[in-house]
């Protein structure tokens, strides 16, 4: 039976880039618009006049105004088991990987605990507004089965893996190049393409991988030619150092995951930040992604990425954006491009509001592959919608009343918006409700 929602309130959706800060030809903006839904797609969007004849006679009518609806926002880099570790005291990245990370990890072996915090995980993600994330599970496929049968029952689309880990790890963290190999199959065969999901291949780094791991992860590109890839890169100075002792062969670190066939699109590279130019050209060839997570950037201590930089080189490299849970300390992408603003400024550079409401959607939807689905409010896409409410707290408030542009609006809203100015979320067009 085909069930119809008309959601109705200011629109805002992107086209493309924006060029400028006043680059009206960027972007959808209508005052008083509406969606009309239709079995988890969008039908027909415009003004709300326009919108509202094409609706049946049982359509639910739902008013959001004066809120801004815009698509579901997108986060290209989480690690699922990882909720428990954010805000852990530790020096660098390596530090924190072994004081804190692998321990919580080990715990994912058991079913129960997996399932408990997948719950969770998608709770907490979509009270902030993102509807979609790219997020690593833990080495045990019992921490996919989780986090995918969790998905399939909320809905949502979303991109995971179970990580593969052969060494420089505890022992309850490793798995061997050829169990590696069968439980990603198994994951892939049991999960890819099952409701919305997708699966990656997910090594987690160069300095956890064997070359003979590596190998089979080649293996794995090369049989699944259309699935993501996922793993870090760059993150930190001592990481590379080490990294480059384990692969003397390669060039550099880059270099290393091009030798196993893993530079390719649509594979999202966590962090990116220390790239040389011959690496940075690299990126750029191939089509890969490199994926910037300020809060976890600066909580760790990591470096600046450079985004303006990167996105303006001759050869630019495609950017996402990401929280990093739990190395990033907000699962909220609005502070998460609160933070890549920054990080902009302390590099001399500026990123006006517009560019980073792009990120989180239509932005992070390109690099992921999946502009046809997702990251706009185009008619034919996925009903993932975000509402927000600019003057959610008293201090917004307050600011709201000196507003007096839309740029104005989505700056406060990066600057001191939450997860207090998520209004709703909606998943193919259904409102979420927390699972507990």
């Amino acid at each position: 039976m085909t069930t119809e929602t008309l959601i109705r309130g200011r629109l805002l959706s992107f086209n493309r880039a924006p060029e400028h800060a006043g680059d009206r030809e960027s972007y959808l903006y209508e005052e008083d618009g509406a969606l009309l839904v239709r079995d988890g797609r969008i039908a027909a969007v415009g003004a709300y006049a326009d919108v509202k004849p094409k609706a049946g006679a049982d359509t639910t009518e739902i008013d959001h105004r004066p809120h801004l609806i815009l698509p579901g926002l997108i986060d290209c880099h989480v690690h699922f088991p990882q909720m428990q570790v954010i805000a852990s005291y530790a020096a660098n990245l390596l530090e924190w990987l072994n004081t804190y990370t692998f321990p919580e990890e080990c715990r994912f072996v058991e079913s129960a605990h997996a399932e408990r915090i997948a719950t969770q995980f998608f709770d907490e993600f979509l009270r902030q507004g993102t509807t979609t994330a790219v997020a690593y599970c833990s080495v045990h496929k019992a921490s996919a089965d989780a986090f995918f049968a969790e998905s399939l029952k909320r809905g949502t689309l979303m991109i995971g893996g179970k990580v593969m880990m052969d060494r420089n790890a505890p022992q309850g963290l490793l798995d061997t190049p050829q169990l590696g190999y069968d439980e990603t199959r198994a994951v892939i065969e049991q999960w890819h393409g099952k409701g919305r999901n997708h699966v990656a291949i997910t090594p987690r780094f160069a300095i956890t991988s064997t070359p003979e791991q590596m190998a089979m992860t080649q293996k794995l590109a090369e049989e699944f030619p259309d699935l993501h890839i996922q793993t870090h890169l760059s993150e930190n100075h001592d990481e590379i150092r080490y990294t480059c002792e384990l692969y003397p062969d390669a060039t550099d670190y880059t270099d290393i995951y091009a030798r196993y066939g893993l530079l390719r699109k649509k594979a999202l590279f966590g962090h990116a930040i220390h790239l040389s130019d011959r690496e940075a050209d690299a990126m750029a060839e191939s089509g890969a992604v490199a994926v910037h997570c300020p809060t976890s950037n600066l909580f760790l201590g990591s470096g600046l990425f450079p985004l303006k930089a990167i996105q303006r080189r001759e050869k630019p490299v495609t950017v996402a954006v990401a929280t990093d849970i739990g190395g990033g300390s907000s699962y909220s992408m609005l502070k998460t491009m609160d933070e890549a603003y920054k990080i902009q400024q302390l590099l001399g550079e500026r990123m006006n509001p517009l560019e980073s409401f792009y990120h989180m959607t239509l932005g992070n939807a390109v690099a992921l592959d999946l502009a046809d689905r997702i990251g706009t409010l185009n008619e034919g896409t996925d009903a993932d919608i975000v509402v927000l409410n600019a003057a959610a707290t008293p201090a917004m408030r307050l600011r709201m009343e000196t507003v007096t542009s839309l740029s104005e609006e989505l700056f406060l809203l990066q600057t001191m918006g939450d997860d207090r100015a998520v209004v709703e979320t909606y998943v193919a067009g259904k409102a979420s409700k927390p699972a507990n």
